[in-house]
Order: C-alpha cells, then sequence, then structure tokens
C-alpha cells in the first residue's frame, strides 16, 4: 500500500473510531445491527421494547423533527388503541427520564425536543453510525467517479467496517422502520458492490474470489455478482472458470425464472469467448 494510502486509511479510521464510542461530547447510537447507545465502551440502550422503537424513530433523523403522526403508526401499524396518542407521549416521556438516568444530560427535555408536529432527538448526525456511513459512501463514489479506484476501495471498506448486522436487529420493527431497515439494506449492497468493482479496476482483485463467491451462495440469482465473479476470474487467469459460472447460472436463470442473463452478462460472456481482457 503506497504512503499516500495508508494517509487516507489513517484519516477515515479516526472518523470511524470517533464514531464509534470514543469521547466526543455524547453518546454514539448504532443502528447497523442491534440499536445501541455507547459511553464509555458501554451499551446502555432502553430495554422496553416501545421506548425502543421510540428511540429508533428518532434516530431516523437525528436533529430533525419526526411526526408524532407517524411515531403513532410505526408502533401500532396504524391501528393505534384509544387513547393511543397519550400511550405514545408516555413512551417519549420514558425516553427522556432514561437520557437523565444514564447521564446523557441533566433535562431529558435538552435532548427530546418537543417541536410540531412532533418530535426532535438534539444529537449530531455524526453521532450516529449511519450518517458517518452514508457519509463515507459519498466520498468512495466521489472517489470512484474521478477514477481513483484505490482510494475509493479504502474509503467504502470503511463504510462497510461499521455494519455489525442487520440494520436495527434487536427493534421490534412496524412499518416504517421496516421501510427504512430494508432502504439500509439496499444502500450496504450498492456500496459492497461498489467497493468490489473499486478494487478489480485497481487491479485489487486476487482475494475477491472467495468473497465473491460466499455472496454468491447466499444470491444465486444476483446477475451483478455474477458478473463481478466472471471479471475476477478472468483477471486471474481463470477464463475457463468463468464460462463454466455462465453456464451455471444462465440454466439455473433459465430454469427457476425462465429468463435469460442480461444485456451486460451475455456481452461479457461474448468477450470471454473471444479471449479478450475485460473489466
Amino acid at each position: 500500500m503506497l504512503d499516500s494510502d495508508l494517509a487516507l486509511w489513517d484519516r477515515f479510521d479516526d472518523a470511524a473510531a470517533g464514531f464509534a464510542g470514543q469521547p466526543n461530547g455524547g453518546p454514539h447510537f448504532t443502528l447497523l445491527g442491534p440499536l445501541e447507545v455507547r459511553k464509555d465502551g458501554e451499551d446502555h440502550a432502553p430495554t422496553a421494547p416501545k421506548v425502543l422503537q421510540v428511540l429508533a424513530m428518532l434516530l431516523m433523523r437525528p436533529g430533525k423533527v419526526v411526526q408524532g403522526d407517524l411515531i403513532i403508526k410505526e408502533l401500532w401499524a396504524g391501528d393505534p388503541p384509544r387513547g393511543g396518542r397519550t400511550t405514545m407521549q408516555t413512551h417519549v416521556w420514558q425516553l427522556r427520564r432514561y437520557i437523565e438516568a444514564n447521564g446523557f444530560a441533566s433535562d431529558g427535555d435538552q435532548i427530546i425536543v418537543t417541536r410540531a408536529p412532533g418530535y426532535l432527538l438534539r444529537v449530531d448526525p455524526g453521532q450516529v453510525d449511519v450518517a458517518v456511513f452514508q457519509r463515507l459512501a459519498r466520498e468512495g463514489r466521489a472517489l470512484f467517479d474521478r477514477q481513483h479506484y484505490a482510494e475509493a476501495a479504502i474509503v467504502l471498506r470503511k463504510a462497510l467496517d461499521l455494519w455489525g448486522g442487520p440494520p436495527l436487529a434487536n427493534v421490534t420493527c412496524g412499518p416504517v422502520l421496516s421501510v427504512y431497515a430494508t432502504d439500509l439494506e439496499e444502500q450496504r449492497r450498492n456500496t459492497q458492490r461498489l467497493r468490489i468493482h473499486a478494487e478489480i479496476e485497481a487491479g485489487m482483485y486476487h482475494d475477491l474470489i472467495g468473497e465473491l463467491r460466499s455472496l454468491i451462495a447466499a444470491n444465486p440469482l444476483d446477475e451483478g455478482l455474477n458478473g463481478q465473479l466472471m471479471r475476477v476470474l478472468n483477471l486471474s487467469g481463470r477464463r475457463i472458470e468463468a464460462l463454466d459460472l455462465y453456464r451455471q447460472f444462465r440454466a439455473r436463470l433459465s430454469g427457476e425464472l425462465g429468463l435469460e442473463p442480461c444485456n451486460e452478462l451475455q456481452e461479457l460472456h461474448h468477450v470471454l469467448l473471444s479471449d479478450q481482457s475485460h473489466r
């Protein structure tokens, strides 16, 4: 790795470490895995399911107002019980008391602010792992677009390192948080694909074969992953294996869905048949 690459790695490693529980002026919140509230290296997340659910809703938009009606929809799937709004307000009150009990603020009202038409969680977005992940993903994309592939791969890896499992793994998700978690998973997949693409373009493809095979085992009909593995095999001098992978994928796609591979995969197949280099 070049000295410039090491400096870039250190820069983003410091940014991620600063998020992940170092004393940067308050607790740090993780959503990319179990919802945790990290302070002094320990998790202080509330244990009451509804209170945890309300906290997750507020962390979706740190520093911005989340509508009370949206919280009610999440808590009771759009069918609140009689007195549902009062019950929701009680959960917010419990969350404020939790903030005080854990020493995050002397007054919970300073952190969870009532602001029409709902509530605002007064924390810096940099205290929430989702915001850090998204910032690193954007910076990695910008480096990729400028064809700085090795640097892009470093930054995108740091973004992915923030993930600790399925998003909101310990939260009982209603209709709002379920959509949010699905969107986060899609962002992770896109970032992962871009990181692999960046490593291929940077010539860092030799160690990708095992990773791509593992990803395909979990997503056998994913055309993008199969295409990336075909490219990596070809670049590693294993063109016959790449062609065999295409034949197997085409047979499975046809047998299970009655479809042909997408145009990009078909074009890659033709390139491999003609024994041309392809990235």
